[in-house]
């Protein structure tokens, strides 16, 4: 995958400017984004902007298995259930590099970072990847 000149870097695939969900939003909240955007996860960054971690749709998912977790909801935040910290690449990272990281760490997404390392610039997501196969293979 990596030799494939049409798949050169994370920075020509990802999802540029990401939403993003504040450390302490509620989860109702988080909820809502991931719905309202038709999306499956989030960076969660604190109040500068700089990169905590990650929520998902399955965090959600397993805080409603957990009663205890549940009876709690409205009183949680993202900081309760996102990842942290969050896998991350950096705009010039190989596709190869990234999908191999996916599959290491069992997740769907890297937030994709700027040079300093924390500032969230886009999100590259399994999704992403499957549509430039599909593109790469004549869909």
């Amino acid at each position: 995958m990596d030799r494939d000149p049409t798949l050169r870097s994370v920075g020509e695939l990802m999802t540029p400017n990401p939403i993003v969900v504040a450390v302490d939003a509620p989860l109702p909240q988080v909820a809502d984004l991931l719905d309202r955007f038709d999306i499956s996860g989030l960076p969660v960054v604190d109040h500068e902007g700089q990169l905590v971690g990650v929520i998902s749709q399955t965090d959600l998912l397993r805080a409603r298995a957990n009663e205890d977790l549940w009876a709690r909801w409205l009183d949680l935040t993202a900081r309760n259930l996102m990842s942290s910290p969050a896998l991350v690449a950096s705009a010039g990272t190989s596709v190869f590099e990234v999908v191999t990281r996916l599959e290491a760490h069992h997740v769907h997404r890297l937030v994709v970072v700027a040079d300093d390392g924390s500032t969230p610039i886009g999100v590259i997501s399994t999704t992403d990847l499957v549509r430039a196969i599909a593109a790469r293979t004549g869909r």
